[in-house]
């Protein structure tokens, strides 16, 4: 038996040609990893390489998220006017299963791993349920992801990792929030530092939703991946800087940045999202907190709230940029299906793309999806677009490159700082407007 799996990609910004900043699709390699050693396996990803369709195979795997599903269901559609048997999964698919059936022979829904076995053997048998339901759980401990599947792709030099799934949080917005239903979950510490001991790459990317949610967890992390001299970043919350106990052991381990989902400056907009341990932070004594302690930051801002305005948001540019942030995400809010914030949108009747902009032929990528409250559709897509273009423009990338206590506090810093503020800049303008799917 042979197997394909699939990463699909959101679009293609110019017509055959692939990405050059993608990340490791980190998903295949662990189900890559849970399949029977006797079932042959490719693995093919759609934003860096072509994927030969017309290559045998006895089962399609493709995950998918909002933004690539486009592409998945052409790609589905591929295989099965071949005569390949196709199966979903991923996040989009585990939210919206019954719009993915419409597609495939089976759908899995949430975690593929405790499924994944009886997937395969259902396939062999030409016996696949149309749907399987894998309960949220730690990843098995005893699998190690078969990197080899990313052997001659062109990758980021950059190794994906997860110690932990899930967020205690609840912001309105966030699909992962409704997912893992407020539920993390954890690794064994010591499957998660030999995985880390016995790779190659010592650049690493921890793919947790929120690294530090729990703290005790994540400081005996840092404390046994302390010698294995790494690098790694990761995404988490501001309050870590109110411990330095924490901070101090975050940096020995080899912390070089941290993404911060600051997503609002603004109090009602924090309290309507759900993220009210935002409220009344301040700010600059956090992050100034994070600079003595040499952590590049990288802010995500969410934009569109309904205390939003065009001239807003120019104002949360210039924060971004006056703060010297390493990166800044400028990220139009989208209502992705099942959160509160899509429901509320129903409710109030400001759905646009009939309520699916994920597959509808007339989105744009980074377009607004829904009506704003205090401007229009297009005012909110061409300030979101304005933010980005100011932020990532190379006087904005000189002028915030200049800090002594980050940036320019170790060439291995400035490397990174210079190679992805160059990766946005070009990949970002390429992808605006482009259509999704191919």
């Amino acid at each position: 038996m042979k197997v394909t799996f699939i990463r699909p990609c959101i679009g293609r910004p110019v017509p055959g040609k692939f990405e050059k900043g993608a990340l490791q699709p980190l998903t295949l390699a662990v189900l890559g990893a849970l399949t029977p050693p006797d079932v042959e396996i490719e693995m093919y990803d759609d934003r860096v390489e072509a994927v030969p369709l017309d290559r045998p195979t006895d089962l399609a795997a493709i995950t998918t998220e909002s933004f690539t599903v486009a592409r998945a269901y052409q790609l589905a559609a591929e295989y099965r006017r071949r005569g390949v048997p196709v199966v979903l999964g991923g996040m989009h698919a585990s939210l919206l299963p019954a719009e993915a059936a419409r597609h495939a022979d089976a759908v899995v829904v949430g975690d593929a791993e405790p499924v994944w076995a009886q997937v395969i053997a259902d396939a062999r048998r030409g016996k696949l349920k149309k749907r399987y339901k894998g309960v949220p759980a730690p990843p098995q401990s005893g699998v190690f992801p078969r990197r080899d599947l990313f052997a001659g792709k062109r990758y980021l030099p950059v190794s994906l990792v997860q110690f932990s799934r899930g967020c205690p949080h609840a912001c309105t917005f966030c699909a992962p929030a409704v997912y893992f239903d407020r539920r993390q979950v954890f690794r064994a510490i010591d499957v998660v530092v030999r995985e880390i001991a016995e790779q190659k790459l010592k650049t690493i990317l921890f793919v947790d939703d929120n690294l530090t949610a729990n703290r005790s967890a994540a400081a005996e992390l840092f404390r046994e991946i302390t010698p294995l001299k790494v690098r790694w970043a990761s995404q988490g919350g501001l309050d870590m800087a109110e411990d330095p106990v924490f901070m101090d052991l975050m940096m020995k381990s080899g912390c070089a940045g941290h993404l911060l989902g600051i997503e609002s400056l603004e109090p009602e907009t924090l309290g309507a999202m759900g993220k009210v341990k935002n409220i009344g932070v301040d700010y600059a004594r956090r992050f100034e907190v994070f600079r003595d302690f040499g952590m590049q930051l990288w802010a995500a801002f969410t934009i569109g709230h309904d205390t939003d305005t065009v001239d807003s948001i120019a104002r949360l540019c210039d924060w971004a940029i006056d703060r010297r942030f390493a990166f800044a995400a400028f990220n139009i809010l989208m209502p992705y299906p099942a959160t509160p914030f899509y429901k509320q949108l129903a409710r109030q009747k400001r759905h646009l793309f009939d309520g699916h902009w994920w597959d509808h032929p007339d989105y744009r990528y980074n377009h607004a999806a829904y009506v704003p409250a205090r401007m229009t559709a297009d005012e909110l897509t061409s300030a979101c677009f304005d933010a980005w273009e100011r932020f990532y423009a190379w006087p904005s990338i000189a002028r915030r490159a200049i800090d002594f206590k980050t940036h320019l506090s170790h060439p291995f810093k400035f490397g990174i700082y210079a190679l992805y503020n160059y990766v946005f800049h070009r990949e970002m303008f390429l992808m605006q407007d482009m259509k999704l799917g191919e």
